[in-house]
């Protein structure tokens, strides 16, 4: 990778300027811009990845008016492929229970008012993590983040980063014209991503066309359960039948009523720790 792109945004021109500053002294990186608001940031980061210069890293202030950083964290989510999710170093002058959502979930976080060695620090690790290329990782820790900072779960076995995870949902909402029905995890065999909205693969060969996003069902199914093989498409564990090789050398995953889902490439890591095992 060259030089990694980054982009400040704070609504404090002070704080953009000594962050100029900052990134200035280290050729690993080029700044590519500063935005004063999270709609702003939003913008250029849509505007570089059409253009094929996607940002690779966010200085984000967390408390801006209008679009704060935990909105642009949001807007990320829901519209960013995994590959052209951005790395957050967040620059937050928040209290102490936030600071333990950001030490669980967050690449990294600089408390105002931080040194240049801090700074150095957190800019050493995020630019190592980005190289590295864990993209599934980043967006993970993003939606994590998020869930827990909207939703408001306080705890201190939630917030920490060595906790036990919390039970995944055990029952989906679906809603029709007229009634709401509810679906058990457990008879759905694999959710495929179609736009806006996910499909609901069930055991019995049924679809239900739900509105929502696949990355919102992967944050919130069992994922010991539910795993996700696939940019498009989580399975259940308890349906795959067999791992095969197609004529490309790619696995392919074969549930028991034969369905056939191929296995991205940048998922086959995570198909693998869940089985305990090599492929």
């Amino acid at each position: 990778m060259n030089a990694i792109r980054v982009l400040v945004v704070d609504d404090e021109k002070p704080a953009r300027e000594r962050l100029r500053r900052l990134l200035s002294r280290d050729t690993r990186v080029t700044l590519i811009g500063c935005c004063s608001g999270g709609a702003e940031a939003l913008t250029v980061i849509r505007d570089a990845r059409a253009a094929a210069a996607p940002v690779h890293l966010l200085l984000l202030d967390v408390q801006m008016p209008e679009v704060d950083g935990f909105a642009v964290v949001a807007h990320l989510v829901r519209e960013c492929d995994p590959e052209d999710v951005p790395g957050i170093i967040f620059v937050t002058a928040h209290d102490a229970y936030a600071l333990r959502a950001f030490e669980a979930h967050a690449l990294d976080y600089l408390l105002k008012p931080f040194g240049d060695q801090r700074f150095q620090a957190a800019l050493d690790r995020a630019i190592r993590l980005i190289r590295l290329g864990d993209t599934d990782t980043v967006l993970d820790r993003m939606r994590a983040l998020l869930s827990t900072v909207l939703h408001g779960d306080t705890s201190e076995r939630s917030l920490s980063p060595h906790s036990c995870p919390a039970p995944g949902l055990d029952r989906i909402v679906l809603k029709d014209a007229n009634r709401v029905r509810l679906l058990p995890v457990e008879q759905i065999s694999w959710i495929e991503a179609d736009g806006v909205y996910v499909k609901l693969h069930t055991r019995d060969g049924k679809v239900h066309l739900q509105r929502g996003l696949l990355g919102s069902l992967d944050t919130a199914l069992d994922r010991q359960q539910f795993v996700r093989i696939h940019r498009s498409a989580l399975v259940n564990i308890d349906v795959v039948e067999e791992l095969r090789q197609d004529a490309h050398g790619e696995l392919v995953a074969v549930l028991r009523d034969r369905t056939e889902i191929r296995v991205g490439r940048r998922f086959r890591a995570r198909l693998q720790a869940r089985l305990g095992q090599p492929l």
